[in-house]
């Protein structure tokens, strides 16, 4: 949009802020108040700041409040998961517009469903989408896609329902669960740690200073590839580790522990949730496999840590969030590298929908503003 630097630097504090005076818009934007008025009658004007009550300051008089205008618009954030997908609209401000949930195979539908729930006449001002890939450029260099085909025929498929003249932005879907747990999860008060997904596939965020490391490939934290098995006589394949790790592989060395206790234990679980619902009343093999996969989990975050040293590991995934898993980890990393916190996620499965929606809104603010940047 065609606005002048100063209403652009305006416009990011306010969208950052929600609400805000004159004065506090000033102190943020690092503007004088004058230079502030300018700004703010060009954002009314266009649209993209309307007044929105009156606050009483320390002097008895009362200042204007300003609030995101009309014209500001919405984004768009869609969590592509393995078995649902979740999409949450929101203004500039952050403030929740839309959401739905659907199945995978439903994903346009759901992504529709959200659009039609948008404010009526609102711009959208960017879409991120998050995927279980890492991310590459569109042969002709214009834009993003999957790089494999892990996400690729599910993109597509949702693809179909997005505006073609809104900039879309894809991200990992663990670096974007690592954000919402930086934000409003369990490292809130870190801006150095790792995220560790353990699910139906493993994956790793990384966030250092604050900010989501990517790597040059886009494939940080991409712990799939890690080489497995390595050991003499067996060769590494592609993506052993997460096949080894992920819930699937711990369904069926559930079901081969069931088979030699012989049929004395019950019937065999055959989900994650029901074994560790069985190894917290005390199912003496529900705890033994739960306790295995603690400690295999346990040498997966001893590799995290011999290599980044954070000083916190979040567990999270719709395995790895199971708090049954914290002792067995905590021992099997104490045992094997540095002194490293490890706490459960606290973002559930929200996570990967509220990160990205953070960047969404960021990019969003961006688009309005020709490029001043926001902290996401």
């Amino acid at each position: 949009m065609n606005l002048s630097e100063s209403a652009r630097a305006v416009f990011a504090v306010l969208a950052a802020s929600g609400t805000a005076t004159r004065p506090q818009l000033a102190a943020g934007a690092g503007l004088s108040k004058p230079t502030v008025s300018t700004a703010v009658a060009e954002l009314e004007s266009a649209g993209l700041a309307a007044c929105s009550g009156t606050a009483s300051g320390g002097t008895g008089r009362s200042a204007a409040v300003y609030a995101l205008g009309p014209a500001a618009g919405a984004v768009l954030a869609v969590d592509l998961g393995p078995t649902h997908t979740q999409v949450r609209g929101c203004a500039l401000d952050g403030t929740l517009l839309a959401r739905g949930t659907g199945p995978r195979a439903d994903s346009a539908d759901t992504v529709r469903a959200a659009l039609r729930d948008l404010p009526a006449g609102a711009p959208l001002r960017a879409v991120v989408v998050a995927v279980g890939d890492v991310t590459a450029r569109d042969r002709d260099g214009t834009g993003m896609r999957p790089a494999t085909a892990k996400a690729g025929p599910a993109y597509d498929a949702m693809a179909v329902a997005l505006p073609k003249d809104v900039p879309v932005h894809l991200e990992n879907n663990v670096n974007c669960a690592a954000l919402a747990e930086l934000h409003q999860g369990a490292a809130r008060d870190r801006d150095s740690f790792g995220y560790l997904r353990i699910g139906v596939g493993i994956g790793l965020g990384i966030v250092i200073g604050g900010r989501v490391l990517r790597g040059a490939n886009g494939a940080a934290g991409e712990l799939a590839r890690l080489p497995y098995p390595w050991d003499d006589g067996r060769e590494p394949r592609r993506e052993a580790l997460e096949e080894r790790m992920g819930s699937r592989s711990l369904l069926d060395r559930a079901a081969d522990a069931w088979r030699e206790a012989d049929g004395a234990d019950g019937p065999c679980p055959r989900t994650p949730e029901r074994l560790f619902a069985l190894a917290e009343e005390g199912h003496s093999t529900a705890r033994a496999v739960v306790g295995r996969h603690a400690a295999d989990i346990g040498r997966l975050a001893a590799a995290v840590v011999a290599v980044l040293d954070p000083g916190l590991i979040v567990l999270g995934g719709a395995v790895g969030a199971f708090p049954q898993l914290l002792p067995g980890v905590r021992e099997e990393l104490a045992r094997l590298s540095w002194p490293t916190e490890v706490v459960s996620s606290m973002v559930g499965d929200s996570g990967t929908v509220a990160g990205a929606s953070r960047l969404a809104v960021a990019h969003g603010i961006e688009t309005v503003t020709g490029g001043v940047r926001v902290k996401h």
